[in-house]
């Protein structure tokens, strides 16, 4: 492996290398199951490119195809969204006394069109908010900023006390 690549954790013992293009951005690639190695080059100007690499000739690349970002997006959203959901569902089975929800938030709410930090959620009832679905998106990990708008269904992992808090802030302020 060159200077330029490194070696980062997978999932489940996976193992992604990522290589830095100099002048074009960073390339990562892992190998599935079934032998196939699959990348993406994440290009300096936002491209992405999907790379299937030749099935005789793991250094050969047999398809690139470039994404427009929505499609890069998509792809991410359908491969990503189910993702989500499964690892919330090993997580119950992991620690007891853990539930996810989701619970919605109304046009007119306290929290229309203001920010996750000012719901002060994860300090007010120990719940975490860890997505929230809009519009047919998951937008996982929202970050402080992140402005919610009556329609969404924001995803609450927590004790069941914790949610039901969070379900009041929600509703009630």
């Amino acid at each position: 492996m060159s200077s330029d690549a490194r070696q980062l954790p997978g999932e489940g013992g996976l193992r992604v290398d990522e290589v830095r293009l100099p002048g074009i951005g960073l390339r990562h690639d892992f190998q599935t199951h079934g032998g196939r190695r699959i990348g993406v080059v994440s290009h300096r100007t936002g491209q992405r490119d999907l790379l299937v690499y030749d099935r005789h000739d793991p250094d050969r690349c047999s398809e690139s195809i470039p994404l427009r970002s929505e499609e890069a997006d998509a792809l991410a959203e359908i491969l990503g969204a189910p993702r989500i959901v499964e690892r919330l569902a090993a997580l119950h089975e992991q620690v007891a006394g853990l539930a996810s929800e989701e619970i919605g938030v109304a046009a007119g709410s306290p929290y229309d069109n203001r920010t996750l930090g000012d719901t002060q959620a994860r300090t007010r009832t120990g719940a975490s908010i860890v997505a929230v679905l809009r519009d047919e998106q998951v937008l996982p990990s929202p970050g402080p900023d992140f402005r919610f708008q009556g329609g969404d269904r924001v995803v609450v992992v927590g004790t069941r006390e914790g949610i039901e808090a969070v379900g009041r802030i929600f509703t009630a302020g």
